[in-house]
C-alpha cells in the first residue's frame, strides 16, 4: 500500500511539474519556472523513497522488470536533469526532460507491478551492478537527446532568421552542445562499463562472454554508434548540427536497445523469458 502511494504520488508531482514547465516555456513566467523545479525536485525525493522500499521488501535492486526499469529510468532522467539544473540553471531543459520522466513513469504504472521471485541467473551481486550502471548511462543519453532537440530547433530559428519566441527561450547552440557533449562523454563510459559487467556476468550464470542474443547485438549497435559520434568529435571536430543529428539516432538505437529489444525480440534479455 505505502509503495503503491509513493509511486503513484511522484508520478503525479511528474505530472504536474511538466505542465509547469511547459506554462514556464510559454509565458516565461519565472514563477512557473520555480515551481516546476521545487515540484519535480520534491517528486524525485518521493520516486526515490519509492524505489527505496520496493527494494527492501524485493531484496533485490528494483530493475529487473519493465515497470521497474522504466520506473528507474524515469528517476535518473529526473536525477541527471537536476543535477544539469543545479550546475548550469538551463532553465528550458525542463521542458523538454519533464514529459520525457513523466511518460516513461505512465509507462511503468501501466505494467504489471508485482514484486517478482527472481530465477537463479538473476540471483547475483552483477544484478545491482550491470543493470543500475547500463539504466543511469540511459538517463543520461536521454539528456543528451533533449539538449539535441533543443539545439537543432534553436539553429533552425536563427538559420531562418525568426528569432521569435523559441528563439528566446533557448540557450546559445554553444551552451546547447557542450552539455550535449557533457552528457555524452558521462554516458558513454557507463554504457562501455554496463557492456563488460554484463559480459562477466553472462559468462557466470550462461558460460559464454557473448552469444549475440539481440540485446547483447543491439547494445554493441548503439556502443559503436557513439563511439564513432565521439571519435568524430575527438578527432574530426565535429559540433553542432551533425553532432545532434548523430545524437538523435545513438538515442534511437539505444530505446530500441532498452525497450524495443525487451519486449519484441526474444532472448535471453527478454522481461518474458526472465520469468517463465
Amino acid at each position: 500500500m505505502a509503495l503503491r502511494v509513493l509511486f503513484q504520488s511522484a508520478l503525479g508531482l511528474y505530472l504536474v511539474a511538466t505542465a509547469a514547465f511547459l506554462v514556464h516555456i510559454v509565458t516565461l513566467r519565472k514563477w512557473a519556472e520555480r515551481w516546476g523545479t521545487g515540484l519535480l525536485a520534491v517528486g524525485f525525493a518521493v520516486h526515490a523513497a519509492a524505489i527505496g522500499v520496493r527494494w527492501r521488501v524485493a531484496g533485490h535492486p528494483p530493475v529487473t522488470n519493465l515497470h521497474e526499469a522504466l520506473s528507474f529510468v524515469g528517476w535518473a532522467v529526473v536525477g541527471a536533469y537536476l543535477l544539469v539544473q543545479w550546475r548550469q540553471r538551463v532553465k528550458a531543459l525542463g521542458a523538454f526532460v519533464t514529459p520525457l520522466a513523466a511518460v516513461l513513469m505512465v509507462a511503468s504504472s501501466l505494467q504489471p507491478a508485482a514484486v517478482p521471485d527472481l530465477p537463479p541467473a538473476l540471483r547475483s551481486y552483477w544484478l545491482p551492478v550491470h543493470a543500475t550502471i547500463c539504466l543511469l548511462g540511459d538517463a543520461v543519453f536521454a539528456l543528451a537527446f533533449c539538449l539535441a532537440v533543443m539545439y537543432l530547433l534553436q539553429e533552425r530559428q536563427i538559420k531562418h532568421k525568426r528569432l521569435g519566441g523559441i528563439f528566446r527561450r533557448l540557450p546559445s547552440l554553444d551552451v546547447l552542445d557542450a552539455l550535449n557533449y557533457r552528457c555524452l562523454t558521462l554516458g558513454f563510459p557507463l554504457l562501455t562499463v554496463g557492456i563488460v559487467t554484463g559480459s562477466i556476468w553472462a559468462e557466470q550464470a550462461w558460460g559464454s562472454y557473448w552469444s549475440w542474443d539481440p540485446k547483447e547485438t543491439w547494445s554493441l549497435i548503439t556502443w559503436l554508434l557513439y563511439a564513432a559520434l565521439l571519435h568524430q568529435r575527438l578527432t574530426v571536430g565535429w559540433r553542432g548540427r551533425r553532432a545532434a543529428i548523430m545524437t538523435i539516432l545513438g538515442f534511437g538505437a539505444l530505446f530500441f536497445t532498452f525497450l524495443g529489444v525487451s519486449v519484441l525480440l526474444p532472448g535471453l534479455h527478454s522481461y518474458a523469458n526472465w520469468f517463465e
